[in-house]
């Protein structure tokens, strides 16, 4: 892991470890190498998202800075104002 901080203020229950009220499950193989990875008793979890595998179920994590995102889609550009633009010299 290239980020050895730890989860401030969490506590291990019976359930699992519980931060601020909320059940952290542990991150999943997707978010290694991750900036937002924190430990806490020898396991690793996400620090801005409680459930880590529900992230990734539809293909990307949104909190997930070890992923470059997608550049190369350009914008639709509407071809009467492009031939405008043009006229005026922009």
């Amino acid at each position: 892991m290239g980020n050895e901080a730890t989860l401030v203020g969490a506590v291990k229950t019976e359930q699992g470890v519980e931060l601020k009220g909320v059940l952290m499950q542990p991150v999943v193989d997707k978010c290694e190498g991750c900036d937002r990875i924190r430990s806490f008793e020898g396991e690793n979890f996400c620090s801005s998202y409680p459930n880590p595998a529900r992230k990734w179920f539809d293909g990307r994590c949104n909190f997930a800075t070890h992923i470059k995102a997608e550049s190369g889609k350009s914008a639709k550009v509407n071809p009467l104002k492009a031939s405008k633009r043009a006229a005026k010299g922009r």
